[in-house]
């Protein structure tokens, strides 16, 4: 405990008649057993003070950093968002399919246009000057060639978990789908159904019994 620091500390008020009973001697009742519980008591409430602040200051901290990483996230999806809306307006003389890689060149003029032709392709008659390959995603992202196999593993492990969330369903449908045909099958054959609210067993038959042939009288 620090004592340069004070610490109040807040009795309970005293009451010498109780439930309506005076007391004899409040003083014996209220007063404190040890001189040093209320110094005790002090240490306790400072050392509550800190841990409360510590928590909350650790807390702060958590969020301050989550803000700078989401700020980062989202300068850098500015960022990417500007690149591929240019790389669109790229000069083009062909339809782009996703899923496929195109090589970016700069002509003489200064002028940027995407070709099928890689600079192996092109060999050293390459009349252009060469500025990367890129592949065209489903998203109508573009994705640097160096980044394409980080990017596929990444897209293959969504898949994974997407498909592994759809399979459990299907198995949760399928078992839901035979338990169902299951207990309809044991009614239409007649096997006994236990009766929930008596405890006993009944018989079910999809044939009804048939009814007692009507008289009918002829009135002469």
């Amino acid at each position: 405990m620090d004592p340069n620091i004070a610490t109040a500390v807040a009795l309970v008020e005293k009451d010498d008649e109780p439930g309506g009973y005076r007391l004899v001697n409040s003083y014996q009742t209220n007063r404190n057993a040890d001189p040093m519980d209320l110094v005790c008591l002090a240490q306790q409430i400072q050392k509550a003070d800190e841990f409360v602040k510590a928590t909350a200051g650790g807390k702060l901290t958590v969020i301050a950093e989550q803000i700078r990483f989401l700020q980062q996230q989202a300068r850098q999806i500015l960022e990417d968002a500007v690149k591929h809306e240019e790389f669109h307006h790229v000069a083009c003389n062909f339809v782009k399919i996703p899923g496929k890689i195109y090589h970016l060149y700069r002509r003489h003029s200064g002028q940027r246009y995407f070709s099928l032709l890689s600079p192996n392709e092109w060999g050293s008659s390459c009349p252009h000057t060469f500025l990367g390959s890129y592949k065209l995603e489903h998203d109508q992202s573009w994705t640097a060639f160096k980044d394409v196999g980080r990017r596929d593993e990444e897209m293959a492990m969504v898949n994974k978990v997407l498909n592994a969330n759809r399979q459990c369903h299907t198995h949760n449908a399928i078992e839901q789908f035979t338990a169902a045909s299951l207990s309809v099958h044991s009614v239409t054959k007649g096997e006994p159904v236990k009766d929930t609210d008596k405890g006993n067993e009944t018989h079910t038959d999809t044939e009804p019994e048939p009814e007692p042939a009507k008289e009918y009288v002829k009135y002469v």
